[in-house]
């Protein structure tokens, strides 16, 4: 059977969990955050220390952080659904040197996938073009944003307490990968 649409996928923050580099935050930077106090993208502010401070740390413990990730509630029962019926597209803002690290965790938490790219930054436009994916996954706000208003295609947000400006109308929110599948349903079924 013919897969009938590419989805284009991020993965940290939608596919695994967005509260996955709490713990590790909270150890190293002796706080007590829950989801919840994450309201903004940048961590730094969050945390109250300085970008560089923060990159600092994150190159040490990156790899980990990619290599532990738990998963979203529902995310591969999901993915294992809808593989047999699209093409599921990974796009990440990760650096590619993570490629082989984020390769074994698909294959460590049996998540299928017909295309892994690291980019390596956080505009995923150019990549979401060239595999003209036919709607978009993410928990970015503005790379949802983005997306949505330049490619023209459909992208799902799910919901964060870091990504809760308004949307566009391509913009769709959802609070789960269960309401996720609804909203594929919905848009392509």
């Amino acid at each position: 059977m013919k897969n009938l649409y590419r989805f284009g996928i991020d993965i940290d923050g939608t596919i695994t969990d967005p509260a996955t580099f709490i713990p590790a935050l909270n150890e190293h930077f002796k706080r007590e955050l829950t989801l919840d106090d994450i309201t903004e993208y940048d961590l730094s502010n969050v945390l109250g220390i300085s970008k560089e401070d923060f990159w600092t740390w994150m190159q040490k413990h990156e790899g980990n952080l990619y290599s532990e990730a738990k998963l979203a509630a529902e995310a591969k029962k999901t993915l294992l659904e809808w593989e047999r019926k699209h093409e599921l597209f990974y796009i990440s803002a990760r650096n590619s040197r993570f490629s082989e690290l984020t390769k074994d965790w698909f294959d460590t938490n049996k998540l299928p996938y017909h295309h892994i790219e690291l980019i390596g930054k956080h505009d995923k436009i150019g990549a979401v073009k060239k595999h003209r994916v036919h709607a978009f996954f993410e928990d970015k706000h503005d790379n949802a944003v983005n997306i949505a208003e330049e490619c023209d295609i459909p992208v799902v947000l799910m919901n964060t307490p870091y990504n809760q400006d308004p949307v566009p109308k391509l913009v769709h929110r959802v609070n789960s990968w269960q309401e996720a599948r609804q909203t594929v349903r919905n848009l392509f079924e």
